[in-house]
């Protein structure tokens, strides 16, 4: 019997009646194998004695004798107050809504004692704390490791221990090995039947640690097993023949008109593509780089490649801004070279869109860049061979897919200009092989990063001046368009005004933000880049942008409300000229705006680092694997006990070990067992193989 196969309802477990049943419902259990699966947040070591006199090392675990009652407030809100000490000295129990404990606590009478407890009130006090009688017979909460669950208001921590004991007892002993019994051995891992029984009541701490591998890696085994199955079903799928592909003709003419030379990231990344997209299968590859490393000029070689191959490139974008500079630096590089681009957004005119759709389904469109509108029912391709997706993290996953599959197995290029985390590499991506830029192009500087309080604001304003004064440009960016109710955060209307009237009166001054039409937006931009707006007031809207190589000064107010990605995309807007570059994270002070832990830890991040990997894997600490990554729209990674930045090494284990599987046996992609357990019982032939 298989965890997952007990779906048996949880009336099957003694005790459990439709209340238990409704209170379990309402944590997401419903099932046997679901309650089995609902692992502890935590355990209490009540193995050790820890007296009263220690109670600010650890919490407090002893045998007391309660030495006297008494009582504090009136009416409603009185309360039982019981004196306890041990050998090492007295506390105070406060029994909040508890005053039946006055006659369950008997004066002169010994109980065991786990509680937290601190001083107040000139006395050692308590008010979360259990206590049990001591008796003859062997404790059942005490001397051993406690479970600690997420609870209810309707569920109680002992119910929910002997609802698991019960459970653990009919259930827990037949249940079968779903990892093979190789892979157990290799990795040192636990039957399943002891590692169900001891995450949740373990006899010591190897144990549980034991436990917790086990179902850690079972559990990234599984999610390792989706991915692998992608990677290994786009290598069966056809592709090209040669799996050496050099520079081809029309890539060195456009790398020879180009007054400048590619760094060794862009090269050693469109070799790698060239690979690809001449090798036996589809290529699935993703860029890395941070902001202005040159991966859309790689992607235009990739698209040079694709048109050579007789077929069709398209390139989405998240923002209309970005999707028709890209189409403008296409039209610039390409359309010499005698390929055919096009502009493909939601706003195109009627007339001119189906002039362009039909273009574009006869093949007489080599290259098409746009948004979503890419993917829209009514867009047809003659022969769609590339698809590259900028700014991947922007997209869901389920708008990926929709662009793929507008072409036949077409090569698929992503570009995230936040690099993206080993874990989420290994999982989310973990089907895609993965280009590194780490080079920036000759003559670019660092951005210089400051911190700066609200209140000293001032300082950072004359310094911006400094340099509108030098002939330079700034952005002034605010997490909100216009104030909020309380009033608590700038928004970026009133500072617009504020600015042009009180601050900057000498510079021209305009604002952008997302409820702006693209027109509108476009024109803004434009003059931005231009050099005719000296000072750009925006939102978050500028996060994905144009280039402007002239603006040297990047301006986050209450920079503590924007993630680490943001952060680093908004840093990313300064520094793409030869000028040194500023960046200035203004965050809120005073009593109504204290800064959160959080908040705290992404400043410092993006104060101390400019190392996109760095902040990357700050960012899925703190943000989570669902946000980061763009995967929301599919869920996030329901994990229930692995943490994909804590379980890396575990993670890299189940990675190896699945491939190798896979690889060594493709047959068993094609099962049609429901639980993919029951296919991988026997050993492939690398069973002995150490990895």
């Amino acid at each position: 019997m298989f965890l997952r196969e007990l779906s048996a309802s949880l009336d099957h477990i003694k005790g459990v009646g439709t209340e238990l049943r409704s209170a379990f419902t309402h944590l997401g259990v419903t099932s046997v194998g679901g309650l089995l699966c609902y692992y502890p947040r935590d355990w209490e070591d009540r193995s050790q004695i820890v007296p009263i006199r220690d109670f600010q090392r650890a919490t407090v675990c002893t045998v007391v004798q309660v030495i006297a009652h008494d009582w504090f407030g009136f009416g409603a809100m009185k309360t039982l107050k019981v004196h306890v000490e041990d050998t090492s000295g007295q506390g105070v129990l406060v029994c909040f809504k508890r005053p039946f404990l006055e006659n369950q606590l008997e004066v002169g009478k010994q109980y065991r004692l786990w509680g937290t407890f601190f001083y107040k009130y000139g006395e050692i006090q308590s008010s979360n704390f259990e206590i049990e009688a001591v008796r003859d017979d062997a404790s059942k909460n005490f001397g051993c490791l406690m479970p600690v669950y997420r609870l209810s208001a309707k569920l109680k921590a002992g119910t929910l221990r002997r609802c698991m004991k019960q459970a653990l007892g009919q259930y827990a002993k037949p249940l079968e090995d779903e990892l093979p019994a190789y892979l157990i051995e290799r990795r040192g891992l636990l039957p399943k039947s002891r590692a169900i029984r001891a995450i949740h009541f373990p006899a010591s701490l190897e144990e549980l640690e034991l436990a917790k591998q086990t179902l850690v890696y079972e559990e990234l085994f599984y999610l390792e097993i989706v991915v692998a199955k992608r990677a290994i079903e786009r290598r069966l799928a056809p592709g090209g023949q040669s799996p050496d592909a050099p520079v081809s003709s029309l890539q060195r003419r456009l790398l020879e008109r180009l007054p400048f030379s590619l760094t060794q990231g862009q090269l050693a990344a469109l070799a790698d593509i060239n690979r690809d997209m001449d090798g036996p299968y589809p290529m699935a590859r993703l860029i890395q780089g941070d902001v202005g490393s040159g991966k859309t000029l790689v992607s235009f070689l990739a698209a040079l490649r694709a048109a050579e191959m007789g077929g069709q490139a398209a390139l989405m974008a998240p923002t209309e801004l970005l999707a028709r500079q890209h189409a403008e630096n296409a039209a610039r590089l390409l359309e010499p070279l005698g390929l055919r681009p096009a502009f493909l957004t939601g706003n195109i005119k009627s007339s001119g869109r189906a002039r362009l759709l039909k273009n574009l389904a006869l093949g007489q469109i080599d290259f098409v860049i746009g948004t979503h509108a890419l993917f829209s029912r009514d867009v047809h391709y003659r022969n769609l061979r590339l698809v590259v997706i900028d700014e991947q993290h922007r997209f869901g996953v389920l708008q990926r897919q929709a662009i793929v599959e507008k072409g036949d197995q077409p090569d698929l290029l992503m570009m995230s200009a936040t690099p993206i985390p080993r874990t989420l590499a290994l999982t989310v991506f973990g089907d895609m092989d993965v280009s590194i830029i780490r080079d920036m192009p000759p003559g670019r500087k660092p951005v210089i990063t400051h911190l700066a309080l609200q209140s000293n604001e001032t300082r950072v304003y004359d310094f911006v001046r400094q340099q509108l004064a030098a002939g330079r440009q700034a952005y002034f960016v605010y997490p909100l368009i216009e104030a909020d109710e309380n009033k608590s955060l700038k928004d970026a209307e009133s500072m617009a005004t504020r600015l042009s009237e009180e601050i900057f009166p000498e510079y021209d001054m305009s604002l952008i933000h997302s409820k702006l039409s693209e027109e509108e937006k476009r024109i803004t931009m434009e003059n931005f880049r231009q050099g005719v707006i000296r000072v750009l007031v925006a939102t978050s809207v500028v996060e994905v942008g144009v280039d402007v190589p002239n603006a040297t000064c990047m301006v986050i107010e209450h920079a503590e409300r924007f993630g680490l990605s943001a952060l680093h995309q908004l840093r990313g807007r300064v520094g793409r000229g030869s000028e040194q570059s500023y960046c200035f994270l203004v965050y809120a002070d005073g009593e109504n705006n204290r800064l959160s832990n959080d908040g705290k830890e992404r400043l410092k991040v993006m104060k101390n680092s400019a190392d996109g990997f760095v902040i990357a894997e700050e960012d899925l600490r703190l943000r989570g694997p669902g946000q980061i990554a763009g995967i929301e729209q599919s869920g996030n990674i329901g994990l229930s006990i692995a943490d994909l930045v804590r379980d890396i090494n575990i993670l890299e284990h189940a990675r190896a070990d699945v491939f190798a599987m896979l690889e060594a046996d493709p047959e068993l992609l094609q099962s049609e067992h429901q639980c993919v357990a029951q296919v991988l019982k026997r050993a492939p032939p690398f069973a002995n193989v150490a990895l």
